[in-house]
């Protein structure tokens, strides 16, 4: 099978998609959090009924629906190919203007709106591969937003291509588009019932051929300091500074090892995220990392002992520790149904490739999704460097990216 007919509407679609600011916002409470998601989806409601797929909704929390019918009348597992529309809020997404640099030759790439910045095959190594590729990078002022508008646009694409090539064979593939996948919130109000699929993938990988199996297992924990408020001129043999406790307590923890700036590969991670401290109180939120799920126990009884030996320094003090889960390494659930990574594998030799499969030091919407009763491992679409002013994606990645699920899905009915 080959695509050499299609005149890809991907790198379009994708320089379209990034110019709609979809930033989620970790402060809000609102489902989807910020309002401004909902522009790109409703252009993908409208950009999908377009195309002849009449069904296609977004809900109020956020989420787009459709599907492209099957083409065989026998039983096939439902498939779904899902990503996210919202970007991260490390580097802003508002005002992103995408530029097309086309056959990388080797030289570093500027942006011209920011003179001082460039990106170069010494500092992305990966950039040795896309010799040739056309480059997407944004000005200099934004993210790019590839991360995940690569994986839409490569969605979006593959129905194009498919509804108008009835001949080809396939089961019934769902499309979901979730919300706040970059604040962990990507798939809380997804109706499963609704989707009704039985295996997944999400498109939210890196350098072609990847293929993503596993994920960090994953917590939330927080730590609160209680000190003792005392005026400031009359403080003596009184106050107990909560400011200083969390101080005393972050230089505690370890600095060569247990934290993500000095791990790599299998190694696990505990990493402060967001602290707020005033004189009577400190709270201190973490995230905990292992790609083993029984060990994020130990890791979690090691942050409290610190957090114990910290108030023993600082007499009258308290402290409470709390966890919350917040996914789990999705190979605990692909490994009861080897066919999902089995055929994906299959997918990407007939598409060129040799797949190479790796696990994720973080999660994306299919460690959860996974357990939430669909399989769901992960795709490539190109994007690198990403959450950064560097963020870029190659437009021959995401044409590879549609080939392979075309191939997927023709694998699943076969």
């Amino acid at each position: 099978m080959s695509l050499k007919d299609h005149k890809h509407t991907v790198s379009e679609r994708f320089m379209r998609y990034v110019q709609i600011d979809t930033e989620a916002d970790p402060n809000s409470e609102t489902q989807p959090s910020s309002e401004k998601q909902k522009d790109l989806s409703r252009l993908l409601v409208d950009e999908l009924i377009d195309m002849g797929i009449e069904d296609a909704e977004l809900d109020r929390f956020g989420y787009v629906y459709a599907t492209i019918p099957a083409t065989v009348y026998k039983d096939v597992p439902v498939l779904c190919f899902c990503s996210h529309v919202d970007t991260a809020p490390d580097v802003t997404g508002a005002n992103v203007k995408p530029v097309l640099h086309k056959k990388f030759d080797g030289s570093p790439i500027l942006f011209a709106d920011d003179a001082a910045l460039s990106l170069s095959m010494e500092d992305h190594p990966y950039l040795k591969e896309r010799l040739g590729d056309d480059i997407i990078t944004a000005s200099g002022k934004t993210l790019l937003g590839a991360d995940d508008k690569a994986g839409i646009a490569i969605i979006m694409d593959l129905a194009a291509y498919l509804i108008k090539r009835p001949e080809i064979p396939h089961g019934k593939i769902r499309i979901l588009f979730t919300p706040d996948e970059e604040i962990g919130r990507g798939v809380n109000k997804v109706d499963m019932e609704k989707l009704g699929a039985d295996f997944g993938y999400t498109l939210d990988g890196g350098p072609r051929g990847v293929l993503e199996g596993e994920s960090f297992s994953a917590d939330g924990a927080t730590v609160i300091f209680e000190g003792i408020s005392a005026h400031p001129g009359y403080a003596k043999d009184k106050m107990v500074n909560s400011i200083k406790i969390a101080s005393h307590f972050m230089d505690s923890l370890p600095k060569d090892s247990w934290c993500p700036e000095r791990t790599s590969g299998r190694e696990p991670f505990v990493h402060p995220v967001h602290m707020d401290a005033a004189v009577e109180n400190a709270i201190i939120h973490f995230i905990v990392r292992d790609f083993e799920t029984s060990k994020l126990a130990e890791h979690e009884a090691r942050l409290e002992e610190y957090a114990k030996a910290t108030c023993a320094a600082f007499p009258g003090t308290k402290y409470t520790f709390t966890v919350k889960e917040q996914y789990r390494n999705m190979r605990e659930m692909l490994d009861r149904h080897p066919q999902v990574m089995a055929h994906a594998m299959e997918a990407y030799k007939r598409a060129g490739m040799n797949p190479v499969t790796e696990s994720i030091r973080g999660g994306t919407d299919g460690s959860r999704l996974s357990f939430m009763g669909m399989p769901c491992p992960n795709i490539f679409t190109g994007e690198m460097a990403i959450h950064s002013r560097k963020e870029y994606v190659s437009v021959q990645d995401m044409e590879k990216a549609v080939e392979t699920l075309v191939h997927l899905s023709n694998i699943w009915a076969e």
